[in-house]
């Protein structure tokens, strides 16, 4: 959980109701913006997000057990702490109100921070959000290319549609994929709108559309530039 989460424990959002999903979530646990892998595994879905951290992790908790101080022995210091993100999203409440749905991509990541609300939004769990969106609910998604071919099989993937640039049909409430074939890669997720989780995003790709598909080879990664 984030340090702003000791200013406001549980912040509530659309959607913190849904029911979860029998199947299984992804746990991430890493170091330095992803640069350091730490563990990788799967757990039930269900579970809150601390204790899915918990089934491959030591931790230590603080507030009721609600906010995360120390994983394996790696403790918060100074500007250096725990924050977790689900599908690509910073979570917006404590590890302990999180509950995991089916294909939950959870990712634990001890870093250093100037503003707790930095890096909102990271590319390195791609397909997340697009797949599984946040908290249960899932957005459709356009794909937005000059060149529709090349995206044949990330629309099957995203179970997504295709727009031109520029298109009139994009709905403001839709995720997007923009995609830009170039020589350079580069990947950048943001909001489009309101930057709470759940919120519709928008992941700016340049470079070979085949590096959309699995496996990605940008895991972990904060962004790609």
């Amino acid at each position: 959980m984030r340090p702003a989460s000791l200013l406001c424990l549980v912040v509530l959002s659309a959607g913190c109701g849904s029911q979860t999903k029998s199947g299984l979530a992804v746990v991430w646990v890493t170091r330095d913006r992803g640069a350091q892998v730490l563990h990788v595994a799967k757990v039930p879905a269900g579970l809150s997000a601390i204790q899915g951290l918990e089934r491959v992790a030591k931790v230590k908790t603080r507030y009721g057990g609600r906010y995360v101080r120390s994983v394996d022995g790696v403790s918060e210091q100074g500007q250096r702490a725990w924050f977790y993100y689900v599908n690509g999203y910073l979570a917006d409440r404590s590890g302990s109100d999180y509950r995991l749905h089916a294909g939950d991509v959870e990712w634990w990541d001890y870093r250093s921070w100037k503003d707790p609300a930095q890096d909102p939004l990271v590319v390195g769990a791609f397909p997340q959000p697009f797949l599984n969106g946040y908290a249960g609910h899932r957005r459709s998604t356009v794909i937005v290319t000059r060149e529709p071919l090349s995206v044949r099989a990330l629309v099957r993937r995203l179970h997504a549609t295709v727009a031109p640039p520029g298109s009139g049909l994009l709905a403001r409430d839709v995720n997007v994929v923009a995609v830009a074939p170039g020589a350079r890669t580069s990947a950048r997720l943001s909001y489009t709108g309101s930057t709470s989780p759940g919120s519709p995003v928008r992941l700016d790709f340049s470079g070979d559309p085949r590096l959309l598909l699995r496996p990605w080879p940008f895991r972990f990664r904060y962004s790609v530039r």
